[in-house]
């Protein structure tokens, strides 16, 4: 639905479900435990430089009793006593005057006094000082205890996403999860970082100066104490209006930067595709949304600090004319009065900064809880404990009745057996969807059975810890991976243990890979980005197999390893391959048969389940699935070569 002017509204809208502030605040503030030194130590300064903030009006208004003091005592007949004085004063009929000065402490006949008044001053500014140092110790200990906090923070969301299971990040973007490890912990530190320090210091002010109010006079104390309710009702309405627009704001920037994302990382295929004008107006929807959410966070939350200035400024109005009327009367100095007239707006002051600092807070609290609920995501299972592990390393693998299913209502493999003997090829081919990629990610550990269960040379796969599954065997799949660094590196990345050149130029010899590597300007050291800019598909899955080939695994899986390359280099690549294979077990996924001729063993698979299985001259000579699918691609090759 359009907006004024035209502006889509934010996807959802706001009215989605509102974050839990009070328990993902207790959260946040839980996870500052292990600073526990540290923000003691700051409270410490915190509450030594309040303490000596909240003093200093009253010793400024010692010094104007003084100078008051002294402008009056001047004009008064010397020898005098101060009671002498105002008695004469009422019989002259000037009472209202006599009571106004019988609260001043002055001496008829003397005037100001700069001695002690420059006493009073130098105290002050001493006082101020030594405060406004310890708020500096304060500030730092708060960096202190944020930055450690965060960088746990960081460690813990990068453990757990080592420890989610692929199912997770298979229903969300990319981008919207990164989201959430780098924008929300900016956000978070960003927040407390400017809000910590001024939190604490505000509430202590606001306990400091409340009671400094009661001693000075609790007649006065009582009226500023008035405006408190108001200023509490309009920063709870105030916050309960914004906060779902700040959990709003976040939850756009996430789906925005999950598209910028995608675009940037297939910007070819959207050239390629002509969806340019498409992805960017997806890109303005998106954006819309975030401006939408973020204008009426800011907006809603941004009224609280104008409404707060007008309630500090009726309370200082209230201030002044009881306290006018209190020195009046002479039941105050007006040293005392003006010290409350600044107690009044430190007391004020507090409430509005805590006030402006709302949004925020908000702002922070909402991208905690994203954090939180990717910190609180079901993980993968845990290894077992004690795990286990065969004793000899020999690659049989067996699938015992195997079910899995990604939806519980929908199966797709069932009561699936297989026996894999050491050093034996293994192809699987298949139409799309028919469960050929699940089968080796089940062979993984990437998702869990369903029913039944793996054996690796005779343990139960899931009585083993992954990382000593995974360590024994080397994958290549039809989607590279390659990260930014040097080739050297990226082939490198395949061996648990450190490698040397002669060694990674070996694997990529073996992989055929050594030539086109040192065509490149630096050949071995040339660098290049998590994309493979510089090299083409093909050379990047050759390095892929060098990974594989520096791996020495004990199983070997192929999954349209040989998708991206010639088919000169396809012969060579194969041929490696079955010196790479010779005495391992070996499963190779592939769409073009004429690849997977020498294989031991060939399992077509429909719908989940095996329906032949057998060596390539056997399946064709039995006329069934294989050799359909064999004869509709030799049709299809006839016809391009046509």
């Amino acid at each position: 639905m359009a907006g004024p002017g035209g502006r889509m509204m934010a996807g959802g809208g706001p009215g989605q479900r509102s974050i839990d502030f009070k328990g993902s605040s207790k959260r946040l503030i839980a996870r500052f435990r292990p600073e526990r030194a540290t923000i003691c130590a700051l409270l410490a300064c915190v509450v030594l430089s309040v303490g000596l903030s909240v003093i200093g009006p009253k010793i400024l208004g010692r010094a104007t009793d003084l100078v008051f003091a002294g402008i009056v005592g001047r004009d008064m007949p010397e020898g005098a006593t101060k009671e002498q004085v105002l008695e004469s004063m009422r019989e002259r009929g000037d009472g209202e005057v006599a009571d106004m000065l019988r609260g001043t402490d002055f001496t008829p006949g003397e005037g100001i006094d700069f001695t002690a008044v420059g006493d009073v001053l130098l105290f002050a500014l001493g006082v101020f000082l030594v405060a406004g140092l310890l708020m500096a110790v304060a500030t730092r200990l708060v960096n202190r205890a944020v930055n450690h906090t965060m960088f746990r923070m960081r460690e813990d969301v990068q453990t757990k996403l080592s420890r989610l299971p692929l199912s997770y990040f298979d229903k969300r973007q990319r981008g919207e999860v990164l989201s959430r490890a780098t924008n929300d912990i900016d956000n978070i530190g960003q927040t407390l970082q400017q809000s910590m320090g001024q939190l604490i210091n505000s509430l202590l002010t606001i306990i400091g100066v409340l009671a400094m109010m009661f001693y000075v006079s609790w007649i006065l104390a009582l009226v500023a104490l008035v405006t408190v309710p108001l200023s509490f009702v309009v920063a709870t309405r105030v916050g309960k209006r914004s906060q779902p627009h700040f959990v709003q704001q976040w939850r756009s920037t996430g789906t925005l930067n999950a598209h910028i994302e995608e675009m940037y990382t297939g910007h070819t295929l959207v050239k390629v595709f002509g969806r340019q004008e498409e992805s960017a107006k997806r890109f303005a929807e998106e954006n819309e949304a975030l401006y939408e959410a973020g204008f009426k966070a800011q907006f809603n939350s941004g009224v609280m600090q104008p409404l707060m200035f007008f309630v500090s400024n009726l309370n200082y109005v209230l201030v002044a004319v009881v306290g006018g009327l209190r020195v009046a009367s002479g039941s105050l100095s007006i040293g005392d009065v003006q010290a409350f007239i600044q107690y009044s707006r430190q007391f004020s002051m507090p409430l509005t900064q805590v006030a402006s600092m709302a949004n925020l807070v908000q702002s922070g609290v909402a991208s905690a809880e994203r954090v939180f609920e990717l910190l609180d995501a079901e993980e993968q299972e845990a290894d077992a404990s004690p795990a286990e592990r065969p004793d000899e390393p020999r690659g049989r693998v067996a699938l015992e009745r195997v079910s899995f299913r990604y939806d519980p209502e929908k199966p797709l493999i069932e009561d699936l057996s297989l026996a894999v003997e050491p050093g034996h090829t293994v192809a699987i081919v298949g139409p799309t969807g028919a469960g050929k990629t699940t089968l080796v990610n089940l062979l993984m550990r990437f998702y869990e059975v369903s029913g039944g269960r793996i054996t690796l040379d005779g343990v139960d796969i899931a009585r083993m810890s992954r990382d000593e599954l995974r360590s024994g065997i080397g994958m290549v799949l039809q989607d590279t991976w390659l990260f930014g660094g040097t080739i050297a590196e990226n082939i490198a990345y395949g061996a648990a243990r450190e490698v040397t050149r002669e060694e990674i130029e070996e694997a990529a010899r073996a992989a055929h890979a050594d030539r086109f590597i040192r065509t490149l300007p630096d050949g071995y050291d040339t660098v290049i980005d998590d994309d493979g800019s510089g090299v083409s598909a093909g050379e990047k899955q050759l390095i892929t197999i060098a990974r594989a080939f520096l791996s020495d695994p004990v199983i070997l899986v192929l999954d349209e390893a040989t998708s991206s390359v010639d088919t000169r280099t396809e012969v060579l690549i194969q041929k490696a391959m079955a010196q790479l294979a010779h005495g391992r077990t070996s499963f190779v996924i592939a769409h073009r048969l004429s690849t997977i001729r020498d294989a031991d063993t060939i399992l077509v698979m429909e719908n989940g389940s095996i329906v032949e299985q057998g060596a390539h001259t056997e399946l064709l000579a039995a006329d069934g699935a294989y050799a359909r699918l064999y004869k509709a691609q030799f049709a299809q090759a006839v016809a391009e070569v046509d």
